[in-house]
């Protein structure tokens, strides 16, 4: 984000949550309108999903499938596409627990563009998403006339400038309803409010309601089923000052597809600091956002390209709707990473977060956060990877499958994931792993896979 530094809620095709419906035997077997989940079974034996079997049969095989399988099944037939596709068989999945957890990760190619990745960490499969839409000519098309018209004429004379060739960047990803979403970024400078959803029941894309204002480098995360933003950075208000920090955030309810206002942050020890320092040196940023034990932790930095000061957090409280100040051990062990970056997840109720190394001879850390002493404990300071490199993420964390998990990048390219062995310990406050020689056992690649010219940018876990 260093080198950065120096703006209507369009509901464009926007997918409609499914409510399943109650099975109809007297009925073929059809999908009533796009926005429809409503599975009709058919009783005419020529039009059944398998000719032997009720159509009630064999949706309960294809819930019990792997999912990697239904891509190949689409190509069976019109029927069996709208059955992997529809609600229905998902809704049977979760009743018969055959949900699977799959890891979702973001990468940049060489040539700047974004491509999903997804993983399915059981059968080790990997596929390729479709690619996100242009959200960045929509948004141009959005300001209208006044603004496209200077872009294309410096396009149509070959002149170019610096903040026109940026690549598209800077956007959050976040999970609500079972969806992944691509929220804001950066294009020729400008921050943008679109909001992208991929539906992985129809491997397709669509726009959704757009934030209130544009953002990139926010920071996202899920709480009570609702998607909550904080943060990031956009245009001054002239569209000259550079770019400014915000400090304002926003939820999205993925039921009815609408943003609210919430609080701002106050970064209240950003405050304590001289104004004319703030103003013309650090900027107060938010610098990750973790939902645990059913509030936001958001740990904060003072930023200055390109190093980063640590200033603690704050807490956001969704029953009281207000912040308060993040407890100290928690903010003071919450170290950043490169791009100042905090990366954390929560694994079975517990909060994992990545210290990072400061040099090639300094060792990265895995810790976990204890709440009844508010302190980072070290679980282990062995990690499968080299981090200290220019790449602005080298590495990712996430928990899925009940296990902590890092994806990294080898010295061939190859991106792997890596499964770490945890061992609870005590009351299971805090987890500890082996030392000595036998720690080099803790790590397990799970999954790998080759991605030409691939440089990490996120990754997300969704239970389907």
């Amino acid at each position: 984000m260093g080198g950065l530094w120096s703006q209507s809620n369009n509901k464009n095709q926007a997918w409609e949550q499914c409510n399943s419906s109650s099975v109809d035997t007297s009925k073929r077997f059809r999908m009533t309108s796009p926005q429809s989940c409503s599975l009709q079974i058919s009783s005419d034996t020529d039009a059944r999903l398998i000719p032997a079997l009720p159509d009630e049969i064999s949706l309960q095989i294809l819930a019990r499938m792997p999912r990697s399988y239904y891509l190949t099944l689409k190509t069976v037939s019109q029927s069996w596409r709208n059955a992997v596709t529809d609600c229905e068989i998902y809704r049977l999945r979760k009743e018969l627990g055959t949900t699977e957890e799959w890891l979702y990760i973001l990468t940049k190619g060489d040539d700047n563009k974004l491509s999903w990745h997804a993983l399915d960490p059981i059968n080790s499969i990997w596929q390729k998403l479709p690619p996100m839409p242009n959200i960045v000519q929509e948004e141009e098309f959005k300001r209208g006339l006044p603004g496209l018209m200077p872009t294309l004429i410096r396009n149509f004379l070959g002149k170019k400038d610096a903040a026109e060739r940026m690549p598209y960047c800077g956007c959050a990803i976040g999970v609500a309803n079972g969806c992944l979403y691509v929220l804001g970024g950066f294009s020729k400078a400008s921050a943008l409010k679109s909001v992208l959803r991929y539906n992985p029941c129809t491997n397709s894309w669509n726009e959704v309601c757009s934030m209130s204002i544009g953002r990139a480098f926010c920071k996202t995360s899920l709480l009570n089923n609702k998607l909550y933003v904080v943060g990031g950075v956009s245009r001054g208000t002239t569209g000259t000052d550079g770019l400014t920090p915000l400090r304002s955030a926003e939820v999205y309810n993925p039921d009815t597809d609408m943003w609210t206002e919430v609080p701002s942050m106050p970064f209240s020890k950003a405050q304590a600091l001289p104004a004319a320092l703030l103003v013309e040196l650090l900027k107060p940023i938010a610098t990750g956002m973790t939902t645990y034990r059913g509030k936001l932790c958001v740990p904060q930095s003072l930023y200055s390209w390109p190093y980063c000061v640590d200033v603690g957090g704050e807490v956001f409280d969704p029953v009281t709707n207000s912040w308060a100040e993040m407890p100290a051990g928690m903010g003071e062990g919450w170290s950043a990473r490169q791009a100042c970056s905090k990366l954390s997840t929560v694994v079975d109720g517990e909060l994992y977060a990545l210290d990072p190394s400061n040099s090639s001879d300094d060792n990265s850390k895995i810790k976990i956060y204890d709440h009844h002493e508010d302190a980072w404990k070290v679980v282990t300071e062995k990690v499968p990877f080299q981090d200290y490199t220019d790449t602005e993420a080298p590495y990712l964390l996430t928990g899925f499958l009940g296990k902590l998990h890092v994806v990294a990048k080898d010295v061939n390219n190859d991106v792997k994931v890596f499964q770490m062995k945890l061992q609870v310990s005590g009351t299971g406050s805090y987890l500890s792993g082996t030392t000595g020689e036998n720690e080099v056992d803790i790590w397990e690649v799970i999954s790998a896979t080759k991605i030409a010219g691939a440089e990490l940018v996120s990754c997300q876990v969704l239970s389907i």
